[in-house]
This record gives structure tokens, C-alpha cells and sequence, in this order.
């Protein structure tokens, strides 16, 4: 195992989705599985944690070689004197990215044996989220880019599974085939950058992409091409990661089980395009237009993103658009060259997002599936765990010292603001303006949860209970993760691979001040929050009198799916319906095929008038054409 080391990593998940997808569904002929739900459970569970296991021993070997290795499985193909390895590479940015995914994912994976218990699809879902988890350690672990993409596209499928679990139900099946729609749309554009990359060095290898850019032995044209590549690479990025104008899928994606949730927007699928930009550093180094434009796409993401999460009513869909921001101040971070910052706040979002998505399915669960925070309240005392853990989670996101969020958005906001490569003031004001309504959707969203009179059913309230401990011991370990994250010298140790921007001496001054300011925009969220829905909440309603227009654009989110479906699924829509369907298959496809047909059938009934059966005809038809043959022979000589 030792020898291969990578490559279990990435094969014992897929070795669950195996197993469970053989032995844990039910055989025609048979009334159960061969699997219980035990032992479903125990396969699901088991492998990821051992993959984290083999993952604390690979950084234990990066450590004492003190240098990155390879896990080189197999030559996949040839060309002449190019080659494409499936190859596994484990570097200090693998390690952090690894360890959040089999960590993070383990611990879903074991709130996900309460939460889906009972349900007759248990051991699909579990072979669906063991294969999720094979996909993203492929992507993670992959040498080349060609490995990457297909974890890229494995992960997209894998999605599509997830969100669409329950399919049939057409709504959730609609956000399944959302999803993966949007996601080819930007895989387009990750393809055409692969194809230069490749014309320009030959090699799909990340790593020596990256040295070839930093050693200025790139060809000049993909030296001044760079910013082309890295924005068609970047338009991957968006589709993965839910950046404007591909984010629309996210949100939707919140049909599917709470686990999936938090597995898809905690710690592994949408941080796949923070995680590609981040590897693929050495082009962006010398792409300061395609960094440009990551900043600013992402600043302009998250906080479109923050004033829709502001007024929305689903606690899911408050966490949807909370990721969408969160991640496009990620691409902030990215987009002025602080990549070991996003990477940073990429490990404390896993922590916070991930336990506070598992904190909704908990309340969820316990209200038997009602989402809606205008019939909650009055929940703190009834399932306090949940709420102790949820509490800390809100305070973490919101930035609030000493908690993780605190210390990673920090770190964003000062090279937003202060970083030579694109930091500017209006850049910081963005970001801190996004800053303070994170702080305000999430204390809000704490308060009508978890505060005030009930405003639940009758019939709901009665049954409201604490979640198992299946479900409520991963809360506290994320909590926990939550409370210390920051403490984690992440951006630090990854420094050496990618080196923070080097700030201008005389803006260090300025460094305590934005602190101070970042610390008052996390309490004055909070104060907001009580301030607005405190008592019988008459400030929020008031408000929402006063400024209806503005309110009934941001819940129906600035009605970007209507204008998608007026712009493009309608006409779409149209052209398949009156000229794909009507001109090309029934006209052209049809009409062709029905036109042979009726060829053949004339024909024949020509053919057919010739056998009459009359011999003296038959003989005149031979003499015909034996003199026909003897002529054509003496013209021909």
C-alpha cells in the first residue's frame, strides 16, 4: 500500500461505491440486500476515514522528504514523444486540500447515518457520496490537468446523482439536470484553455506548467497569451465555484439531502475552482489582466450574493447564497495574488459552512422537514446542542475574534486592500460592505431560528426533539473546528509555494486600523440583526414596507433565472422545437429516409411489371440483351 500511497487515497472511496452499490441494493428475486444498513453505514463511513488516515501519513512523508512526490500509476496514452500519466502529485497545497476533503467529507458521512436513516435509498445515497468523494480526490490529487478534469467532470455527474437523490420529485430532478448544465457551460471554456496549454508545452503537468512560467522558459506566445488561458481556465472556475453569471445552479442545488449540501458547498465541489486558480499559480503570476478580472468578478459575486441572502425565508437557501459570497471573496484573495489567503479561508469555510449546513438539517430534523425560518423561533432551549454549535458557526462566518472566520477574512479584506497586484480602496469597500451583510444575513438568520416566541405548527412543535448523536457529535467536532481554525498556520506553511504579495512599507500602518474596522463590521451585523428582529421584529417589517421594490427584487434575486429563460430557454426552446425538430429531424432526416423508402418502393413496383411470367418475353428480354452486349463490344473494339 506504502508503494502507491496517493493512489489508495483516491481508490478506497471508490472501492465504497462499489461495494455498496453492489451488495447494499436489493436483488430482483430477492426481499433485502446483502448489505444491512449496518453494514452499508459501516463501508460508507469506514473508507473515506481510511483515506484520511493515509492522507495524515502522506503529510507525515511530505514532511521528512521535505519536498513534493509523485504517485505515478500508469502511462494512459501516447503521442510520438508526448505522454499522458495518470499521476498523483502531493505537495503542501494537495496536503491542506486533501485533509479538508477526507476530514470534512468523513465527518458528513457519519452525520448522514442519522440523518438518512429509515430512508429505502440509503445505500444508493451512500454509494453516490463515496463516489462524490473519489471524484474530488481525483481532482485534487491529479498531476495534469487532463487527471483534474476528469475529477472535474466525475464530480459534476456525481452532483447531478446528489442533488437529483429524490427524482421523483420533478423539482429536485430539474435542479440535478440544472446543475450539470451550468457546469458544461464553464467546462467549455477550462477544455479551450487545456488545448493551449498543451500546443504551448506539450505537457498537461500542473507543476511544470507552473515552473515553466516561472523560469520565463514558456514559448512568448503563451508568455503574452497568458492572461487569454487563465480567463478561459477562470471561466471553468466560475462554473464550479458559482460565480457570476454561472452561479444560478447553487441555490437550487439545495433540493438535495442536507448532507449533500454541506459535502457540495462546505469542503469540496464548489472549492474546486478556488483550488484550480490557487494550482495553477505560476500563469496567474503572469496574467494580470485574468487576475484582474477574477477580482473583480469575484468581489462583484459576493456581494450580489450577500443582499440576496439578506432577505431570503429558506434557512437552506440563506447558506446557498452565504457560499456563493463567501467564494467569490475567495477570488478576491485569488484575483490580487494572495493565494495561500484563499486557501486559508477555503479550510476555516469547510469547518464553519460545513456545521452550520449540518446545524440546518438538525433543525430540519427536528421540525420534520420544515425550512422555513418565518415558522421557527424559540428553538435555543428546545435543541440547545444544536444551537450552542450553530451559534459558534454564525459568530466563525461572521468574523467575529477569536473564531476562524475572523482571522482568514482579515487576511482577505488587507490585500484587498494593501496588495501591489490590483489591491485598491474601493476593492476593500466592497468586500468589507459584503463583510457587514454576511454578518447581518447570519445573525438573522441565528434570530429567527433560534429566538423569540415560536411561530412553528402546532402539530410540529410537538414533536420537536435533539437529533441523535450521530448527527449532533459531528456538530460539536465542527464547532470545535470552527472556535480554533484560525489558529492554523494555513496561509504560513503554504507560503513557501505561494508566496503572499509583498506589501508597500508604508501601508502597514494602515494594517491595525482595518483590523479594528473588520472586528466593529462583524458586532455591528450583529447588532443590526437584534436591532431589526428583536421583539415582534415591527423595525424588519417596517422596512420591508418602506423599501417593497428593493425587497421584491432581492427575493426574487434580481430575477436572474427569468431573464435566462427569457434570453435563452425560450428561444432555445423555440429554434428546437421549429427548426431542429420540424426542419432538420421530421424535413431533412424524415423527409430523406421516407423519400429512399418511396424510391425503393417505385422501383420494385417497376421492377415487379417486368415478371409477368410469360416465357416468350422472358427469351425476347435475353436476345435484347445479348445484342446490347455484342454492340457495346465492337464499339468498344
Amino acid at each position: 500500500m506504502t508503494a502507491h500511497l496517493l493512489a489508495w487515497i483516491v481508490l478506497l472511496p471508490l472501492a465504497g461505491f462499489v461495494l455498496n452499490g453492489v451488495l447494499g441494493t436489493r436483488l430482483r428475486g430477492h426481499d433485502a440486500a446483502r448489505l444491512g444498513p449496518r453494514g452499508v453505514g459501516f463501508i460508507a463511513c469506514a473508507l473515506p476515514i481510511g483515506s484520511f488516515m493515509l492522507t495524515l501519513a502522506a503529510l507525515a512523508q511530505l514532511q521528512a522528504a521535505g519536498q513534493p512526490f509523485v504517485d505515478a500509476t500508469y502511462t494512459w496514452a501516447r503521442f510520438g514523444d508526448r505522454s499522458v500519466e495518470i499521476a498523483f502529485y502531493f505537495d503542501r497545497l494537495a496536503a491542506v486540500m486533501t485533509l479538508v476533503v477526507t476530514g470534512v467529507g468523513s465527518l458528513i458521512h457519519i452525520y448522514s447515518l442519522g440523518y438518512m436513516k429509515g430512508d429505502e435509498s440509503h445505500a444508493r445515497f451512500f454509494a453516490y457520496l463515496n463516489l462524490f468523494l473519489f471524484f474530488m480526490l481525483l481532482l485534487v490529487l491529479g498531476r495534469s490537468l487532463l487527471v483534474m478534469f476528469v475529477g472535474w467532470e466525475g464530480v459534476g455527474l456525481a452532483s447531478y446523482l446528489l442533488i437529483g437523490f429524490w427524482f421523483n420529485d420533478p423539482v429536485k430532478a430539474a435542479a440535478g439536470k440544472k446543475a450539470f448544465v451550468t457546469n458544461r457551460i464553464g467546462d467549455a471554456g477550462f477544455l479551450l484553455g487545456m488545448f493551449l496549454l498543451w500546443h504551448a508545452f506539450g505537457t498537461l503537468d500542473m507543476d511544470r506548467i507552473n515552473a515553466a512560467y516561472a523560469t520565463g522558459a514558456a514559448p512568448a506566445w503563451a508568455m503574452t497569451g497568458a492572461s487569454l488561458i487563465g480567463v478561459l481556465l477562470f471561466i471553468g472556475a466560475c462554473g464550479k465555484s458559482a460565480q457570476i453569471p454561472l452561479h444560478v445552479w447553487l441555490p437550487d442545488a439545495m433540493a438535495g439531502p442536507t448532507p449533500v449540501s454541506a459535502l457540495i458547498h462546505a469542503a469540496t465541489m464548489v472549492t474546486a475552482g478556488i483550488y484550480l486558480v490557487a494550482r495553477m499559480s505560476g500563469l496567474y503570476v503572469n496574467a494580470p489582466e485574468a487576475s484582474q478580472v477574477i477580482a473583480v468578478v469575484g468581489v462583484a459575486t459576493a456581494f450580489f450574493a450577500a443582499t440576496v441572502a439578506v432577505v431570503q425565508t429558506d434557512i437552506k437557501k440563506v447558506l446557498a447564497y452565504s457560499t456563493v459570497s463567501q467564494l467569490g471573496l475567495m477570488f478576491v484573495a485569488l484575483g490580487v495574488g494572495a493565494y495561500a489567503v484563499a486557501i486559508f479561508h477555503v479550510v476555516t469555510h469547510a469547518f464553519f459552512k460545513a456545521c452550520l449546513f449540518l446545524g440546518a438539517g438538525s433543525v430540519i430534523h427536528a421540525l420534520s422537514g420544515e425550512q422555513d425560518v418565518r415558522r421557527m423561533g424559540g428553538l435555543a432551549r428546545r435543541i440547545p446542542i444544536t444551537f450552542a454549535t450553530f451559534a459558534i458557526a454564525t459568530a466563525a462566518i461572521a468574523g467575529i475574534p477569536p473564531l476562524a472566520g475572523f482571522f482568514s477574512k482579515d487576511e482577505i479584506l488587507w490585500f484587498a486592500f494593501a496588495s501591489p497586484r490590483g489591491g485598491a480602496t474601493w476593492l476593500w469597500a466592497l468586500a468589507s460592505l459584503t463583510a457587514l451583510l454576511t454578518s447581518l444575513y447570519m445573525f438573522r438568520l441565528l434570530w429567527l431560528t433560534f429566538f423569540g416566541r415560536s411561530r412553528m405548527e402546532p402539530k410540529v412543535e410537538h414533536h420537536v426533539h435533539e437529533s441523535p448523536w450521530s448527527m449532533t457529535g459531528v456538530l460539536v467536532v465542527l464547532a470545535a473546528l470552527s472556535a480554533v481554525g484560525g489558529f492554523v498556520p494555513v496561509a504560513h506553511w503554504l507560503e513557501p509555494m505561494l508566496p503572499l504579495p509583498k506589501v508597500p512599507e508604508a501601508l502597514h500602518r494602515s494594517e491595525r486600523l482595518l483590523i479594528g474596522v473588520a472586528v466593529v463590521i462583524g458586532f455591528a451585523g450583529l447588532g443590526l440583526a437584534a436591532w431589526f428582529h428583536g421583539g415582534q421584529a415591527r423595525r424588519a417589517a417596517a422596512m420591508r414596507e418602506r423599501l417593497a421594490a428593493l425587497h421584491h427584487v432581492l427575493t426574487n434575486k434580481y430575477f436572474i433565472d427569468e431573464l435566462y429563460e427569457a434570453m435563452l430557454g425560450r428561444p432555445w426552446q423555440w429554434l428546437s422545437r421549429r427548426v431542429f425538430l420540424q426542419l432538420g429531424d421530421r424535413t431533412l432526416i424524415d423527409g430523406s429516409l421516407h423519400t429512399l423508402a418511396a424510391t425503393a418502393r417505385r422501383t420494385a413496383a417497376g421492377l415487379g411489371a417486368l415478371q409477368a411470367g410469360s416465357l416468350h418475353r422472358y427469351l425476347f428480354y435475353v436476345v435484347l440483351g445479348i445484342a446490347a452486349a455484342l454492340f457495346w463490344s465492337m464499339r468498344r473494339g
